[in-house]
């Protein structure tokens, strides 16, 4: 499994932004190897964290090569003050049972 992380320092969003970030969400969700995701926001820096789940590499590639990725990513000085993307293989997770995870409670 994979994770593509996305963090980011939010700017001005217009009508434009929230259109090509439903197109982008939707694509990605109808992707096969789409696990799910999770999302956060620090209330100290004021950035938003989303993380992404992915069955394997192809996937992750899959979505890199999404055309409204490939947009996304041309306009983002547009609507953001910056960002960083971290891919990540995941070795192992686990979990007590009692917090819902896009990759349940067990792992490797």
């Amino acid at each position: 499994m994979f994770t593509t992380t996305f963090t980011f320092l939010p700017g001005d969003y217009d009508e434009a932004f929230h259109a090509l970030d439903a197109r982008i969400a939707q694509a990605a969700r109808a992707l096969p190897g789409y696990i799910g995701e999770e999302s956060w926001d620090s209330a100290t820096t004021g950035q938003v964290c989303n993380v992404y789940y992915w069955r394997d590499w192809a996937s992750v590639q899959a979505l890199m090569a999404l055309p409204e990725h490939r947009e996304a990513k041309a306009l983002q000085a547009r609507w953001l003050k910056g960002y960083q993307v971290v891919i990540a293989e995941v070795l192992r997770h686990h979990g007590d049972g009692r917090l819902a995870h896009p990759l349940g409670q067990t792992g490797g």
